[in-house]
C-alpha cells in the first residue's frame, strides 16, 4: 500500500471524527474549563484524541497483520484512550492514571518481549533489569508528552516531528509494518492539528497526549531493539527529543520548590517563554524549532558513538536551560516595536484589495485545473480507485438530496479527499513524459504557493493567518528532505507531500473567503471523480 495512501486515509478519519466530537463534548463533559495554571481562556473542548487514536488505528486494524507486537500496541492504545477519556470527564488522581499507564505498556514489555537490553556507554545489560527499566521508561515518555501539552499544537507537532524521524530510519530499515504504524499516526495527528492550531477549537485532552506519548515511546524502542539493533541505544534522546528534559527540570523545579510531584504548575518550558513576553505564537514556534534541531540531529548521528549524541543532547538542552534561567535572572522582556514596524510596512504595500481579490480568483481557478487535468490525462487507474471515486461523488449526491443540513461539510471532506486522490494519481499514474506537462504543472504550482502565501500573510481580513502548524508541516517537508537527500535510495516524496499541503491550504482557503469559488471548485471536483471512475471502470 501507498505509505501516502496510509497517511491520507488516516487523517481523513480524523478529520471526520474530530468535529463529530466537539458537538458531543458538552453532554459528556468532557470541556477544559480555563484556571490560573491554563493558557486558554475560554471552555474548550477535549476531546481531539479520540479522532487521533480512532483515526490511526482504524487503518492499522484493517491492514496489518495481528502479531503480538501489533496486538500489544493496540492494547496498550486502547487501554491509555478509555482512562485518558475517563480522566478528560471527571478528573482522575495521578494513581488512577499510573494504573492505567503501566496496563498500557506491561503487554508491551512481557507479551511483545520489546525492551531495551543495553543501555548507553554502559552496554548490555540483565533481562529482568531491561524489562523493568523499559516498562517505567515509556510511562516516563507518556507523562512527557502528556504534561508538554500546554500550549494549542504543542505536544502534538513535538510528537509529529518524532515520528517523521521515526518513520526515515524506519524505512531505512525496511522495517515496513513499523513504518505503517509511524504513517498512520501521523495522518491521525495532522486531522487534529487541522483543529487544534491557536486559537484552537478543541484540545486532545488526555486521550490524545498519553496516546501520543505511548506511540513514540514505544517505535523508538523497536527501532533499535528491533528494526534497526546497529543503531546507538543513545538515539531515542534525540529522537524524542524536548519532552524528556523538559520534565525532569519540571520536577527538579517542584523538588527544589518542596513542592508536589505531581501537581501540574506553570514551570514548563511554554509556560516560562510566555512569562518572558513570548506570545503563544511564538512559544510554539521557539519549541518546534528546539525539537526540530535535536529531531534533524537524530539522522546525522544515526550510528555514532553513544557519548557523543549524549553530549550533542546534554548540548542542545542544557544551552535551552541555561539561556531561559539567564533570561528570568535579568527581568527580560520582549519587545515590540521593530517587528511590530516591520509587519506595518509591509502590510501596507500589500493591503491592496485588487491584488487579494485577483490571487483570491487565481486559487479558486488553478485548483480545478490541476483537478481536471490529472483526471483527464491519468493513464490508467486502478479498479479499486474507480469505486472509491464513484462513493465520494454519491456521498454529494446523496447530502444534497437527503442530507442538506450536513451538505457543506460532507461536500468539504469529500473535496480533501479528492485533492489527496488526485496528487496520489498524478504521483503513480500520470505519465510525466512531456516536458510541456512537467513544466505548466510546475508552474501552476508555484503560482499556487505565491498566492497561498501571500493571501495568508498579508490579507487584511486576517481570516486565515499563518499558524504553528504551517511552520510544522514546513520543519516536516524540511526533515523530509534532509531524508531524502541521505538516502541511499532514490525516494521522490517531497514534490508529492508539496502539492498535497497546497491543494489542502487552496482549498481551505476558498472555502472562507469565496461561496460561490467553492461551490465551483467542488463542481469540478465532482467532475474530476466522474473522470477518474470512467478512466478505471469503462
Amino acid at each position: 500500500m501507498s505509505n501516502l495512501l496510509i497517511l491520507v486515509t488516516a487523517m481523513v478519519l480524523s478529520m471526520a471524527i474530530v468535529p463529530l466530537m466537539i458537538r458531543i463534548a458538552p453532554r459528556v463533559g468532557m470541556i477544559d474549563m480555563p484556571d490560573p495554571r491554563k493558557v486558554h481562556t475560554m471552555p474548550i473542548a477535549r476531546v481531539g484524541g479520540i479522532g487521533i487514536v480512532i483515526g490511526a488505528l482504524i487503518p492499522i486494524v484493517l491492514w496489518l497483520p495481528f502479531d503480538p507486537l501489533i496486538i500489544s500496541y493496540l492494547f496498550g492504545s486502547l487501554v491509555l484512550l478509555v482512562f485518558g477519556v475517563w480522566d478528560d470527564s471527571c478528573e482522575l488522581g495521578h494513581y488512577v492514571k499510573f494504573v492505567g499507564q503501566f496496563l498500557a505498556v506491561i503487554p508491551v514489555v512481557y507479551y511483545a518481549d520489546i525492551y531495551v537490553s543495553a543501555l548507553p556507554v554502559l552496554g548490555d545489560i540483565p533481562v529482568a533489569v531491561g524489562k523493568v527499566f523499559t516498562v517505567i521508561a515509556l510511562v516516563g515518555m507518556i507523562n512527557a508528552i502528556n504534561h508538554s501539552d500546554g500550549l494549542d499544537g504543542l505536544a502534538g507537532g513535538m510528537s509529529m516531528l518524532s515520528l517523521a524521524s521515526l518513520g526515515y530510519m524506519m524505512y531505512m530499515a525496511k522495517d515496513t509494518e513499523m513504518l505503517f504504524v509511524v504513517l498512520s499516526v501521523m495522518g491521525g495527528v495532522f486531522g487534529f492539528l487541522r483543529y487544534n492550531s491557536h486559537p484552537a477549537k478543541v484540545f486532545m485532552g488526555d486521550g490524545g497526549s498519553q496516546f501520543l506519548g505511548f506511540t513514540v515511546g514505544f517505535l523508538a524502542v523497536v527501532l533499535v531493539e528491533k528494526s534497526n539493533p546497529a543503531l546507538s541505544p543513545a538515539l531515542p534522546l534525540l529522537i524524542l527529543g524536548l519532552p524528556i528534559v523538559d520534565i525532569l527540570a519540571v520536577f527538579y523545579l517542584r523538588i527544589t520548590g518542596g513542592m508536589n510531584w505531581f501537581k501540574a504548575t506553570r514551570n514548563h518550558i511554554h509556560h516560562r517563554l510566555l512569562d518572558l513576553g513570548f506570545t503563544h505564537y511564538e512559544a510554539v514556534i521557539i519549541i518546534y524549532l528546539i525539537q526540530m534541531t535535536l529531531v534533524i540531529s537524530s539522522i546525522f548521528l544515526m550510528y555514532e558513538y553513544d557519548w557523543l549524541i549524549i553530549f550533542f543532547y546534554l548540548a542542545i538542552t542544557s544551552s535551552v536551560f541555561v539561556v531561559l534561567t539567564i533570561l528570568e535572572h535579568r527581568g527580560f522582556q520582549v519587545g515590540r516595536t521593530g517587528s511590530a514596524f516591520i509587519d506595518e510596512l509591509i502590510n501596507n504595500r500589500l493591503k491592496n484589495k485588487v491584488v487579494i481579490k485577483v490571487l483570491g480568483r487565481f486559487i479558486v481557478l488553478s485548483i480545478p485545473v490541476i483537478f481536471l487535468v490529472v483526471g483527464v490525462l491519468v493513464d490508467s487507474v486502478p479498479m479499486d480507485l474507480g469505486y472509491l471515486s464513484l462513493l465520494l461523488f454519491s456521498c454529494i449526491l446523496i447530502a444534497f438530496i437527503f442530507l442538506k443540513k450536513y451538505l457543506h461539510l460532507v461536500t468539504k471532506l469529500v473535496l480533501y479527499v479528492t485533492a489527496a486522490l488526485v496528487v496520489y494519481l498524478d504521483y503513480l499514474y500520470l505519465d510525466h513524459g512531456s516536458s510541456l506537462l512537467a513544466n505548466f504543472e510546475i508552474t501552476l504550482y508555484v503560482l499556487l504557493a505565491i498566492s497561498i502565501v501571500l493571501i495568508i500573510r498579508f490579507d487584511e481580513r486576517g481570516d486565515f493567518e499563518m499558524s504553528p502548524m504551517d511552520y510544522l508541516v514546513a520543519i516536516i517537508v524540511l526533515i523530509a528532505f534532509v531524508a531524502i537527500n541521505m538516502s541511499p535510495e532514490e525516494i521522490d516524496y517531497g514534490p508529492a507531500i508539496l502539492k498535497l499541503i497546497l491543494l489542502f491550504y487552496g482549498c481551505e482557503l476558498v472555502d472562507r473567503r469565496n461561496v460561490f469559488g467553492f461551490k465551483f471548485v467542488v463542481m469540478a471536483g465532482m467532475a474530476t471523480l466522474l473522470s477518474i471512475a470512467w478512466h478505471a471502470l469503462i
